[in-house]
């Protein structure tokens, strides 16, 4: 009898979780249903007025417009960009907590060995934004009027060459050690604080060259203080009309570019996913942001959440595998 009633009293437990699911369930869809009912913060981990804020900025405005909400934009720079992805990594997965990713999301796995987050599992992608190549750029004074020219230096002279990078695991000193074992060459990593002390140093003479996005340097190119060699990409850049790719000079594998996308923290519902992925794609179709784009050195990469999912880890295999032949550590 006292079986009986233990069994009674676990099945009408049973009865009642039932029951609260069946309420619990139909709410959270409804919540998912009317996402968002509320403003939207987007983290990005770099500050004010870089081109990174900029683009963040000039895309979830258009996103806030057909998602009916505003988007708010947090910058937390620092860290190497670590710290805004750990605040992202940290939130609630619910939709109203985003993070404008960039290279750094799939370098920083290989290049610090003690993460509060994994980037791989605990921030899941949304969409692509788009991308910028950067560009292979020496002084107006220097003697190499070609990649192929440096490229023959450094293997001639491995200890003369060297190259300026904004910091030690920055896209730009990435994309040079690329360079260098794509065209096996040699050439001394000078890591400054900064993009800006690099580029005076670089129009000094005091730098063979520098791997950078050429919005950075444009200025510089049209007053013909600094040489683009090449662009890191398989198509030409709008902004550097004549300069050649290093696809075309031979060198596929040594594309490199600045990319930037959006992300959410795990646990985040796939409709709400799917409802950023539309605003992002709708904003991304839109004239006066592809314009904008464009003026930025930037080309557009709408697709899914799945797509940018993947190209996320084919750059980070990438990245890991010349972090580790390059013996790169950021901390």
């Amino acid at each position: 009898m006292r079986a009986y009633s233990a069994l009674s009293k676990l099945i009408r437990g049973f009865g009642l979780a039932a029951s609260l699911a069946a309420v619990v369930a139909p709410g959270a869809s409804h919540a998912q249903a009317d996402y968002p009912s509320k403003p939207i913060k987007i983290v990005v981990p770099y500050a004010p007025g870089g081109g990174v804020d900029i683009v963040t900025r000039l895309v979830t405005q258009k996103m806030g417009e057909t998602l009916k909400q505003s988007i708010i934009v947090d910058n937390r720079p620092g860290g190497a960009t670590n710290i805004g992805m750990d605040i992202v990594a940290r939130a609630p997965g619910d939709g109203y907590t985003l993070l404008t990713s960039s290279n750094t999301l799939a370098s920083n796995a290989a290049l610090f060995t003690h993460l509060n987050f994994d980037p791989a599992k605990d921030l899941i992608p949304v969409g692509a934004i788009g991308y910028a190549p950067l560009v292979v750029v020496v002084p107006a004074t220097s003697d190499f009027k070609t990649l192929q020219d440096l490229i023959a230096y450094g293997k001639a002279n491995p200890d003369k060459l060297t190259y300026a990078s904004a910091g030690n695991g920055s896209s730009g000193h990435l994309a040079s050690e690329l360079l260098k074992d794509e065209a096996k060459f040699n050439a001394l990593h000078v890591p400054y604080k900064g993009g800006a002390p690099a580029i005076t140093d670089l129009l000094g003479g005091r730098i063979s060259f520098m791997s950078i996005n050429p919005l950075e340097v444009i200025a510089h190119i049209k007053a013909g203080k600094m040489v683009p060699l090449a662009v890191m990409d398989s198509k030409p850049a709008a902004m550097l009309p004549g300069v050649p790719t290093v696809a075309s000079l031979g060198l596929p594998g040594a594309a490199a570019t600045v990319w930037w996308g959006l992300n959410v923290p795990k646990g985040t519902p796939p409709e709400v996913i799917a409802k950023l992925n539309d605003a992002l794609n709708k904003a991304l179709a839109d004239p006066a942001v592809q314009a904008r784009l464009s003026e930025l050195g930037a080309v557009s990469t709408p697709g899914s959440a799945d797509d940018f999912g993947k190209f996320v880890q084919a750059e980070t295999v990438k990245w890991a595998r010349v972090i580790k032949t390059a013996n790169i550590q950021a901390d």
